[in-house]
């Protein structure tokens, strides 16, 4: 049933939505019906253009749930919740919206409402996500950004034919559905936990990666709608990120040489041990990526030996998080050569045009080189180009707009990858890019955020975080000092770099810290370290960590790109 042209039944239930307002739940179980929650709806048209359809309400009780306790975003916990899903359309599309919110048992809500983000073109990562609200005592809600399902992802929405999209989805994707969803949840929270007026819900946000840009969507857009945000590794400059997944394809390509995937590990694993103790503390992470940059030279590690075993492939995910099945694999041995470290440095330095001139920031030194994809050809006994999928979908569907992905990079060049890069960000400047440096009004209203990405992220670019920062600082504080403007940020936000953490997770490749510093792995597992805020680096000196000022750390994570003719906040 379409909720804009209503059954008498679910006229009646509109009805009763808004007249029962004193039903009061003592229990989870009170709480967790059908009727109960219709009863405390939102009214239908609290939102400008939107109708809520009371009869798709769905609820079920869930006792005695529970997180992994490896989880990189939460700890292990255990607690019961009430699951219940609700549908709302757009005036006028006649299409359907799916929310869905956890709420917790009444005796343990805090006053407290989490929106959740999703992950690569999904807008909704479910149970990863929802459990960092739940175990705390908030209401805790995600979207299917009206895609289809919670399991449609925007890509399988955009394209309506080839040549068109369907920009409602692309606004949706872009920031509407995040902002929908905190509007109905937030009001939803106070009608089921019978909120006076006067006493504060506290609302907040998390997510990382699509997640991530997702949050800073709304932070950047609706300042005042939120009380904090936890914000991790975000893909925003969109057209800039996800184009230069193919980045690292190109330089195997222009280079003329695809290295097997074991050399590549092999100059990862060498740098890991060269760069660990450049921190002060020899514990198998590097934490001062900075200092591998400006002392470590990848040279040094031509000639050195690496194996590994044949592989039978797999059809999951494998290494290469983005493909769904990864081809068996020949035992691979030899040693490093010069090719393939010219092939590291080059991916390091990030997109230049023939003019030489930079375009894009790239990985850490140190960060596995994961969209150095190549592939076994048995015929022909060589490795060759394997193009990044995650690259290939966006020229597909937000460039091309024709759903082909590219089988081939025959053509494409550093100006090709320039060309895409900017042409998104003129097309998607408003939607995707996401971007937008001045937070005034969120600071005004008392928000603060979280901003994290781990130090070795092999998917977003670290770097991508630190010119958000400053980008924020020079922008907001123009009159200020660098170390001054610095000062004002920490008040209400702060950006940290996770040692050692890969991209939303933790790092196979070496030891890893939460955010709050608990070693997960390693001979120091459980141990509790204290996490630099930036500009500040982790420094050991005489067995104590310090967080120091350095001035020409600070300067190699920032770039000139001086190819493009605007700013790239």
């Amino acid at each position: 049933m379409r909720p804009n042209s209503w059954s008498p039944r679910a006229l009646s239930l509109a009805t009763l939505a808004c007249s029962i307002t004193t039903v009061v739940a003592t229990t989870l179980k009170d709480v967790c019906t059908v009727e109960y929650v219709q009863s405390k709806l939102p009214a239908s048209d609290f939102i400008q253009g939107i109708t809520l359809d009371p009869s798709s309400v769905t609820t079920n009780v869930v006792y005695n749930a529970s997180n992994p306790t490896n989880g990189a975003f939460f700890p292990a916990a255990s607690f019961s919740y009430c699951n219940m899903t609700l549908a709302y359309s757009h005036n006028g599309r006649g299409d359907q919206v799916l929310v869905q919110y956890w709420l917790p048992d009444p005796a343990k809500f805090e006053n407290r409402y989490l929106s959740t983000g999703g992950g690569g073109y999904a807008i909704y990562s479910g149970d990863r996500s929802l459990p960092g609200g739940i175990m705390y005592g908030a209401v805790a809600g995600a979207t299917d950004g009206g895609f289809g399902s919670f399991n449609t992802q925007a890509d399988a929405a955009m394209l309506l034919s080839n040549g068109t999209l369907d920009y409602e989805t692309l606004y949706m994707f872009g920031y509407k559905a995040h902002w929908e969803l905190s509007k109905i949840g937030k009001q939803l929270t106070r009608n089921v936990f019978n909120m006076k007026d006067s006493t504060k819900l506290y609302s907040y946000y998390q997510g990382c990666s699509e997640g991530g840009r997702e949050g800073w969507s709304q932070v950047q857009r609706y300042g005042d709608e939120w009380d904090g945000a936890a914000i991790g590794a975000p893909a925003f400059r969109w057209s800039f990120q996800q184009t230069q997944h193919l980045y690292s394809n190109i330089v195997t390509k222009t280079l003329g040489y695809y290295p097997p995937p074991c050399e590549m590990e092999k100059i990862v694993n060498e740098t890991i041990s060269a760069c660990d103790s450049l921190d002060g503390l020899v514990d198998g992470v590097v934490s001062r990526s900075d200092l591998c940059e400006l002392h470590f030279d990848l040279s040094t590690i031509v000639g050195k030996s690496y194996y590994c075993a044949a592989s039978s492939g797999s059809s999951g995910y494998g290494k290469r998080k983005r493909q769904m099945a990864t081809a068996a694999t020949p035992l691979q041995k030899g040693t490093v050569s010069k090719e393939a470290v010219e092939v590291a440095k080059e991916v390091i330095r990030g997109l230049r045009d023939s003019e030489g001139r930079q375009v894009y920031l790239s990985y850490q030194t140190a960060a596995d080189f994961d969209d150095v994809t190549t592939q076994y050809n048995s015929e022909t006994g060589k490795w060759e180009l394997e193009v990044d999928q995650l690259g290939a979908e966006h020229i597909a569907l937000l460039v091309d707009k024709n759903g082909t992905k590219l089988s081939n990079l025959d053509g494409v060049t550093y100006d090709t990858l320039k060309d895409w890069m900017i042409s998104g960000m003129q097309e998607y400047g408003s939607t995707l890019q996401t971007n937008w440096p001045d937070l005034t009004p969120f600071q005004k209203a008392g928000g603060k955020v979280i901003h994290f990405h781990g130090e070795a992220d092999n998917s977003i670019p670290t770097a991508s975080s630190v010119r958000y920062w400053e980008s924020v600082r020079s922008i907001m504080y123009p009159d200020k000092s660098y170390t001054q403007g610095a000062a004002a940020l920490r008040d209400w936000y702060q950006l940290y770099l996770v040692p050692g953490a890969a991209h939303c997770a933790t790092n196979p490749l070496m030891p890893n810290v939460t955010l709050n510093a608990t070693v997960l792995q390693g001979e120091h597992v459980g141990e509790n370290r204290q996490i630099c805020g930036w500009p500040l680096r982790p420094k050991w000196k005489k067995g104590k960590m310090e967080c120091e000022y350095d001035q020409a750390s600070i300067n190699s994570w920032h770039y000139d790109l001086n190819a493009v003719p605007l700013p790239v906040y």
